[in-house]
């Protein structure tokens, strides 16, 4: 009895063995340029409505920028320009995958200017926003994307 358990746990062991690395070839098959895609859109997707408050109700952009958020050295105004247009700037450009890795950059400075000086505790958000742009920036934007139908990204197939 005691052989016949043992060759049904070890049977049982393949058969997940089995059953899990099929699944991981299927997993191997998604497109990484779908990934791509989906964290360009998913930082558009937090910048650009960002940047369109701050765009329609300017005086209060200001405003908040003057008494809570508060960025050293620059002035509320110049602070607020900067980040509603590097928001609809960058996000459009990440959106429609043109300059994809140079639109990064100016908002990985916002993240980080943000988590250092506006929202300390905040960090694991930014984790996650500067983890999608630093892939976008060492990767590119992938497949799906106006860069790559110029040729500023190369066809990686």
């Amino acid at each position: 009895m005691a052989a016949t358990t043992s060759t049904f746990q070890m049977d049982a062991r393949a058969s997940r063995r089995t059953c899990w690395a099929a699944l991981r070839t299927r997993l191997d098959r998604v497109p990484g340029d779908l990934h791509l895609l989906l964290f360009r859109l998913a930082v558009a997707g937090v910048f650009l409505p960002a940047g369109l408050i701050k765009a329609g109700s300017w005086g209060s952009t200001v405003a908040l920028f003057a008494e809570e958020y508060r960025v050293p050295v620059l002035a509320p105004a110049v602070a607020a320009g900067m980040a509603t247009t590097f928001e609809l700037g960058c996000s459009s450009l990440l959106l429609l995958g043109l300059a994809s890795r140079l639109a990064t950059l100016p908002l990985l400075g916002m993240i980080l200017t943000i988590q250092l000086f506006v929202y300390p505790n905040a960090w694991s958000e930014h984790l996650v926003w500067g983890s999608l742009l630093v892939t976008l920036l060492t990767r590119g934007p992938g497949a799906v994307s106006l860069d790559r139908l110029i040729g500023l990204e190369p066809d990686r197939r």
